[in-house]
Parts: C-alpha cells; structure tokens; sequence
C-alpha cells in the first residue's frame, strides 16, 4: 500500500517531533527549544537586533526578549546598545553560549547516535539516503 503525501507528511511531523524531545529529555537539563534556537541563531550570524532575531525565529518581539533575558541571565548572551541606533539592543552569543551550545549538540549527537546504532542495517541505509531529502526541507529556512 503506498502512502499519501499527507499521511507521509503526519508521520514525519510526529517523528521529528518525538526524537527532538525524546533527545532532549535524555539529555542533561538545560535551555528549552526557544532559547537553543535563539543562541544557535546568534552564534551562526553573530550579533543581531531583538527583532531581527524574533523575524528570523519566528516568534514575537516580546517572546524573544524573555528569551534573550534568561540567556542573559544565565551567562549565555550579552545584550549592548545597537551603536547605529541606541534606542534598539544587540544580543550577542557569549563565549560560554557557545560552549554550552557545543556540549549540548554533542550529548544529543552522541545520544542519537547510540540510537542509530541500535538500527538494522536497512534502517541505518534508509537514514542516510533520506538526508538530502530532509536537508531540502530546510533549504529556504537558512536565510
């Protein structure tokens, strides 16, 4: 039986979504979604107005400045005056974002890769010739 390109897309969504969290929680606690995203984002482009950074994340203005506070709280990100305009702010990836980001990554990298390694082989092959298809879905997210 051949699948619709809906049912497909539902099972994807509820997989994607599962691994992220599962991956997650077997991890070591930290930062939710919202604020890895964030810090990703800065460390990637480097410094960038708060509303730059909602724009590019997707979320409102007053989300990412909670987001961009508990960063800055917890040592994750500066925010300086924009020099061009002293009315808007600059969030900045510190050096210990960015360490914490690379732990981070790497735990859940490890983790996910226990799992594929418990994979059969057919299910590890059918992984890595689905990677340029999952890589395209993300191909005008990267702006």
């Amino acid at each position: 039986m051949v699948e619709s390109t809906e049912d497909v897309a539902g099972r994807l969504f509820l997989a994607v979504g599962r691994l992220s969290r599962s991956l997650r929680q077997a991890g070591t606690p930290g930062p939710g979604h919202g604020s890895i995203s964030a810090l990703s984002t800065l460390v990637a482009f480097g410094p960038m107005r708060l509303g730059d950074l909602a724009a590019k994340e997707g979320v409102a203005a007053a989300t990412m400045s909670r987001i961009v506070a508990s960063l800055v709280d917890a040592g994750w990100a500066s925010r300086e005056p924009d020099p061009i305009d002293r009315r808007a702010w600059l969030a900045t990836a510190t050096q210990q974002g960015e360490r914490m980001l690379l732990d981070l990554r790497s735990t859940r990298v490890h983790e996910l890769q226990k799992r594929i390694d418990r994979l059969s082989p057919e299910h590890q092959a059918a992984l890595g010739q689905a990677l340029p298809a999952l890589e395209a879905l993300l191909a005008g997210d990267e702006s």
